[in-house]
């Protein structure tokens, strides 16, 4: 393919890291709720450094270290975009754990705030706790002062979110029961969806927040609503790209919290497996399978 250039408004990047995201699988599946024209480039979520910016760009410069995200074309060398579409980074942050971090702690952030409404002394559950938005969660958790419980698939994922902030860490067998004994819960994030959903809402307390926010089993689950009217729980669902066009500036002042944590070294995204470009499909694999902890990069090189 030719290099990008940059249009009116927009910017060229240079890409040193892609993050594989869940929606990646979705949009090269098919599946995902928007359907992208082929052929495409898939890929969502980038940093690196701008190489060209177009007419009418204020503000970026080329040499300048940004993150960013586009529907499409982020597993590549270079990525064109509107420049409204990436942010600068801030001074010390290496350009791998930028491209980790931006939709992963977005999505976990918001949940947790807007969606969930997370408060200090609360128990959060987190189902699918090991992943990408999962582990964010963890760490967010706990920096807000609650008490987090991670469910996690196997004894490795599970540690991995002890050891990033969660008191207590669970399978998924006997799910009620085990919740029920650790205490219950105040707020679950569901990334999951599935058989699971159903055993962590009995297991909350009244007056609860059960947030969905993914289905990584591939199926979406039917709650009876009893449970949720005999518990006065809410249930509130959270999909960033909804969210954001409601109600963007608090998207951006969230935005803008989470970069000074990345910046102070309060939060620290992990990453599971760096791909070359040539092995994409292993990154996809690897995400879709829920066979990756943290976050999947690919890192294009200079072909």
């Amino acid at each position: 393919m030719p290099d990008p250039t940059a249009g009116p408004g927009e910017v060229v990047v240079d890409v040193h890291a892609a993050a594989v995201n869940f929606s990646d699988i979705l949009i090269v599946g098919g599946t995902y709720q928007v359907a992208a024209p082929v052929p495409f480039t898939p890929g969502s979520e980038f940093a690196g450094r701008v190489v060209e910016t177009g007419p009418d760009v204020e503000g970026i410069a080329p040499g300048d270290a940004v993150s960013g995200s586009t529907f499409v074309g982020a597993f590549a060398q270079r990525v064109v975009v509107p420049a409204t579409s990436v942010t600068a980074l801030p001074p010390g942050i290496d350009l791998r754990s930028a491209a980790a971090f931006g939709v992963a702690y977005a999505t976990a952030y918001h949940s947790l705030t807007l969606a969930a409404e997370l408060r200090e002394g609360e128990t959060l559950v987190v189902l699918g706790a090991a992943g990408g938005v999962g582990l964010a969660a963890v760490e967010l958790g706990r920096l807000f002062g609650a008490r987090v419980i991670a469910v996690a698939s196997s004894e490795a994922k599970r540690e991995l979110c002890l050891a990033k902030g969660a008191e207590v860490a669970l399978p998924y067998d006997d799910l009620k029961r085990r919740l029920a004994d650790a205490g219950g819960a105040d707020v679950v994030i569901d990334l999951v969806g599935g058989e699971h959903a159903e055993p962590s809402l009995r297991a909350m307390r009244w007056g609860g927040r059960f947030v969905t926010v993914g289905f990584a089993t591939g199926e979406i689950p039917r709650i009876p609503l009893n449970l949720v009217m005999l518990k006065g729980v809410t249930v509130r669902g959270f999909e960033i790209g909804g969210w954001g066009r409601r109600d963007p500036e608090a998207l951006r002042r969230g935005g803008a919290e989470l970069a000074r944590l990345l910046q102070a070294g309060e939060l620290k995204p992990h990453i599971h497996a760096v791909y070359p470009l040539e092995q994409a499909t292993a990154a996809l694999a690897a995400v879709a399978d829920r066979t990756s902890t943290g976050k999947v990069l690919i890192e294009p090189g200079d072909g």
